[in-house]
Formats: structure tokens, C-alpha cells, sequence
């Protein structure tokens, strides 16, 4: 019995589908059922609660959907920390995305924010979500972290490119971040999810206290299609700083659907020619040869990438990157996603040149 009036309270929710008589329909659903109307009050407080610590929480929300056979956002809506930019000239107008840069004011994340953001792109939509710098997070207070999630949903032959700057950490910082993708058996994602080891100029590397990013993807609902944490901590035996030795950069592109096959293809092949030439041994004749010069020391390969496949039938790649540099892995990313300029407008990251 309750259920109906459970039903009743989600439609007043919503206010759909009865013209504005949502209180009048919940008092017959009430009567029907022999309730009391303190009980239908009851349960339409605890709906609206319910709504108002949803809202609370959430500092952004995207929609993105078809209007005439085009990609075009429907809703758009943030708050302090979080502001939306939604420019129309980023892709030619024959190129059907939407383009979204993520901002936060003050061009950083305060100790104890906590950002939360929910995006829909609809079925044949396509849209990207990014940066216009660094996302920067400051100093800790106290045992304050900074906290960001994002929820996405990703709808049929639909596809969302999540390509931000990397994520710079202050000396104490503590970050945490999760982003959660639910994807369908033709949607398409490509996510970098990356960090540098902070602000060199100051002397500042791997010097914050916390950094922790999940990802986690899932296909067809609640099924478990791809599920990832990093953790950087720093330790009583050894500090971040002494694990990383001289890597600045670690970076994890996705590459996930039927658009990005082309993508996946080529990030593979290239990825084993850089790493068989950076970690081809040299042999015996020249290392003797090399040897004299370098006292038997063989050096550190400045960047490092692995790639492997996940999902059924190999729908996804994951490629992870440790490097010296943070322009090696712009680079790195601009010359593997630039055959996505059709599908973009742009190629991602070109503007790092």
C-alpha cells in the first residue's frame, strides 16, 4: 500500500504528468488507501528532504541531447566552487559536439571543497568536458580534503571525451577524486585521468600529503566493466617523492567503443615501438663501446607507457604513463588523439603546442 504513495510522492517530485495538482493527487492516493493526511505529509516530507540533499550536494549538472538531429545542451547548471563555460566557436559549426570547460573560482580547490557533478549525454550525442589550465589544489587545513566526483552517463552510439590538464597538488594537499561512467554496448569514452608532482618552480615535488583518483566504469547498467584506484600517500618508510625517483608525471588514458577503435589500434602499435626503443639493451659489443663513457650506467628512460585491453571482445585500452616531463606526455597525448578532429572539431590538447 505504502508503495503507492511512495509512486505518488516520486511524481510529485518530478511534477509531471499532473498539471500542477501533485498535492491533490498524493491526498487521493492518501484516502484510498485509509492513511491519515499527517502520514501523506509524512512521506512528502522525506521526498522533498530527499530532493533537497540531492540538490545541496550537487555543484553541477549536464544534459546533453538531440534537438533537431544536433548535439545541443538542454541544461547546464552550477555553483560556487563550480562554473560551466560553454563556447560556440571551439569546433566548426558543421561538427556536431558540445564543448564544456570546467572552471572553479579562484582557479583552484580549496581545502574541504567538495565538487560533485553529473553528466547525461543522450543517445548520438557527443560532448567533451575540460579545462582551460591546471586544476590546482591547495594547501590542506587541518585534516580537510578536497573532494571532486563526477558521474556520467553515457547513452546509445553516444560519446564523451573527458580530456582535462593534469591535476597539480600544493605541498600538504589532500585530493580525492572518483568518476564513475555507465556506459551501454555502443556508447564511446575517452578519459585522461592524470597528475603532476606540483610546482617545480617553488621546489615542490610529490611534496602533498594525499592524492587518491577512482575510476570506475560500468556497461549495461550495474556490470562491472572496468574498476581503478591510485593512490599516492605519503608513508612513514618512504615518502611519494622516493617511490616516483625522478618520474614527474603519471597519467591513465581510456579508450573505450566502436569511435575510438581506430585510436586504440594506433595507441598500441605506438606504444610498443617508443618502449622497445627505450628499453632496447644494447649488445655486448656496444656496451663495451658505451660503457667507457658511461660507467656502466644504463639511463632511465624519461618516458614510460604499457597499454593493455579490457572489457569483452577487447572493447577497451587502457594506457598508463610515468614521465619525466609533463610536455612528453602532451605530447604524447596530442599526437595520439589527433586523428579525433573530426569527431572533436579540434584536436585535443593542440593548444599545448
Amino acid at each position: 500500500m505504502m508503495l503507492q504513495l511512495r509512486r505518488a510522492a516520486e511524481n510529485l517530485e518530478k511534477d509531471d504528468g499532473w498539471g500542477g495538482r501533485g498535492v491533490e493527487k498524493m491526498m487521493w492516493v492518501g484516502k484510498k488507501l485509509g492513511l491519515e493526511w499527517a502520514e501523506v505529509e509524512k512521506t512528502m516530507a522525506q521526498k522533498a528532504n530527499k530532493t533537497k540533499k540531492r540538490w545541496e550536494m550537487e555543484t553541477g549538472k549536464i544534459i546533453v541531447e538531440k534537438v533537431r538531429g544536433k548535439s545541443t545542451l538542454t541544461k547546464c547548471f552550477s555553483k560556487y566552487p563550480l562554473k560551466f563555460i560553454n563556447p560556440k566557436n571551439v569546433a566548426p559549426s558543421q561538427t556536431d559536439v558540445v564543448w564544456i570547460y570546467a572552471i572553479t573560482y579562484g582557479g583552484g580547490i580549496v581545502s574541504g571543497d567538495s565538487i560533485a557533478c553529473d553528466i547525461t549525454v543522450g543517445d548520438g550525442c557527443t560532448t567533451v568536458l575540460t579545462t582551460q589550465a591546471s586544476t590546482k589544489v591547495y594547501k590542506a587545513v587541518g585534516t580537510k580534503i578536497s573532494e571532486q566526483v563526477l558521474k556520467a552517463r553515457i547513452g546509445s552510439n553516444a560519446f564523451l571525451a573527458v580530456i582535462p590538464d593534469p591535476v597539480t597538488c600544493f605541498s600538504t594537499a589532500k585530493y580525492s577524486q572518483k568518476q564513475v561512467f555507465k556506459v551501454m554496448s555502443d556508447s564511446s569514452l575517452l578519459l585522461v585521468d592524470w597528475i603532476t608532482s606540483g610546482r617545480h618552480e617553488r621546489g615542490e615535488k610529490w611534496d602533498f600529503d594525499l592524492y587518491r583518483s577512482m575510476n570506475n566504469i560500468f556497461h549495461n547498467g550495474d556490470e562491472p566493466l572496468f574498476l581503478d584506484t591510485s593512490l599516492l600517500e605519503q608513508g612513514t618508510c618512504s615518502d611519494i617523492a622516493e617511490r616516483m625517483q625522478d618520474y614527474q608525471v603519471i597519467a591513465m588514458v581510456i579508450l573505450l567503443g566502436p569511435k575510438l577503435k581506430h585510436v586504440q589500434n594506433q595507441i598500441q602499435e605506438d606504444v610498443k615501438k617508443i618502449m622497445s626503443q627505450s628499453l632496447h639493451m644494447p649488445t655486448i659489443g656496444s656496451r663495451q663501446s658505451t660503457s667507457r663513457h658511461n660507467d656502466h650506467h644504463l639511463t632511465k628512460p624519461s618516458f614510460l607507457a604499457s597499454c593493455s585491453i579490457f572489457g569483452p571482445k577487447g572493447i577497451g585500452v587502457v594506457t598508463r604513463i610515468a614521465a619525466m616531463t609533463t610536455e612528453s606526455v602532451y605530447n604524447f597525448l596530442q599526437h595520439q588523439l589527433s586523428s579525433m578532429e573530426p569527431l572533436l572539431g579540434v584536436k585535443p590538447y593542440s593548444y599545448a603546442s
